[in-house]
């Protein structure tokens, strides 16, 4: 029995190398005497987004972090069946926001890679709330003061940033969310916070960015922040009695955090909502099955077939 190894990586280059050990009776028979075998294994790369966060509606809320960000190359055993898992956008919420939902990549075989779920956009006055975000939540300002600090997130290895600060002068507005490259951007005077910037990643065969942070909510003397690149939501800005605008929601399927409100409105339908995150595969046309479940989209990129789950489903090497 052999050692094998897979490559897991963060949004910060930083590398985790964990050993499995690959089924001996893993490999798929292919046929006896001239020309039989048995399939190798083939190297594949991975990239898993988890969902945005949604935000809280209330006092100038903080934009959303974005969903965690993580790549990964694995060794597959033909005949062995590996599941993608994609997570939702977290939903907005009147009292508090929600996480985003954990996306993975798992098997038998390997070590499950898993993304966490962006950190909600907090509302002034309520401070940091537990999260295990990708990318942190932004800190919202209060009409009375107290604004809040934005969440950390405490995964490990790393998957993103956190989100910014509001300051504590009344009617401060909302601070930026966290996105897989930047921390989101503090409050300044009454300009909101923009949402950090996510990564760009050209897995499918195009650059394309991935996992950025939700735009804090402006007050009425200032702007409203715009959302990270990768995905993230704007935040709104106040115009007047309740409710008083919705934040933009994360994009789905980049796992960007949602854009945060300008004032509680005591509504739960204005609260901006984290968008889906997403897997992607990229495998070696030559190895490629053709085996899958959920019903990824298939294209091909140079000498690899690319499979993009914005659902869950398998894939049979």
């Amino acid at each position: 029995m052999r050692d094998l190894k897979n490559k897991l990586t963060s949004s910060k280059n930083t590398k985790n190398i964990q050993t499995r050990k690959a089924k001996s009776f893993g490999y798929q028979v292919l046929g006896f005497g001239a020309g039989g075998g048995v399939a190798a294994p083939y190297n594949i790369n991975t990239l898993v987004v988890a969902g945005g966060g949604g935000c809280h509606g209330g006092y100038d809320g903080g934009g959303a972090g974005a969903g965690g960000y993580r790549t990964a190359t694995f060794e597959l055993v033909p005949g062995e069946a590996y599941t993608s898992t994609v997570g939702g956008g977290g939903a907005g919420e009147i009292v508090n926001g929600n996480n985003g939902i954990n996306s993975s990549f798992a098997g038998t075989d390997i070590t499950t890679l898993t993304s966490s779920g962006g950190g909600w956009g907090i509302s002034g006055g309520n401070g940091p709330s537990p999260t295990t975000g990708g990318s942190g939540g932004g800190g919202g300002g209060q009409p009375g003061g107290n604004g809040a600090p934005g969440n950390r997130p405490s995964t490990s290895p790393a998957q993103g940033f956190a989100g910014g600060n509001a300051t504590t002068a009344p009617g401060q507005p909302g601070a930026g969310g966290g996105g897989a490259s930047a921390v989101g951007a503090n409050t300044s005077g009454n300009t909101a916070g923009t949402g950090g910037a996510g990564v760009s990643n050209s897995i499918t065969g195009s650059a394309v960015t991935y996992a950025g942070g939700g735009g804090g909510g402006g007050n009425s003397s200032g702007s409203a922040g715009p959302g990270g690149a990768g995905g993230g939501g704007a935040g709104a800005i106040r115009t007047g009695p309740d409710p008083q605008g919705k934040g933009t929601d994360g994009t789905a399927n980049l796992g960007g955090g949602a854009g945060g409100s300008p004032d509680y409105s005591g509504i739960a339908s204005v609260q901006a909502s984290g968008g889906s995150g997403v897997v992607i595969l990229s495998i070696p046309t030559a190895s490629y099955s053709g085996t899958s479940s959920g019903s990824p989209t298939v294209s091909t990129s140079g000498a690899n077939t690319i499979l993009k789950f914005t659902g869950t489903g398998t894939y049979t090497a």
